[in-house]
């Protein structure tokens, strides 16, 4: 199994920046995605961004052209770049990994970003 362990979160001014880290442990050999989810409250959790081993990206409509995703396969850490953040940012922000032999997805415990206007 892949454990995950997020950091990075916090309060912040609208227009500012923070950024997220995510470390894989156990068998992070088997990971292919790694991605950002989050979830304000009332609202569907939904991906922020994803990269996979290779390099492909993907981003929610939200947040391109501000968030930037990053990935170091060699520390198993995949990072989140955010800046001009907005107070519609503010949410619980999840790391998600998904198994590239069984397609399971794993998540992290949630790091909480507020963004004050």
């Amino acid at each position: 199994q892949v454990q995950l362990v997020e950091s990075g979160g916090g309060l912040v001014q609208a227009g500012g920046s923070l950024r997220l880290s995510c470390v894989a442990s156990g068998r992070f050999f088997r990971i292919n995605v790694m991605g950002w989810y989050r979830q304000a409250p009332g609202k569907q959790r939904e991906l922020v961004a994803d990269i996979s081993r290779s390099g492909s990206i993907n981003y929610g409509d939200a947040v391109k052209g501000r968030f930037t995703i990053s990935r170091d396969n060699a520390l198993n850490t995949v990072f989140l770049q955010m800046n001009s953040l907005k107070p519609e940012d503010t949410a619980a922000y999840y790391c998600s990994t998904v198994d590239a032999y069984a397609g399971t997805r794993t998540w992290g415990q949630g790091t909480q970003v507020t963004v004050s206007s």
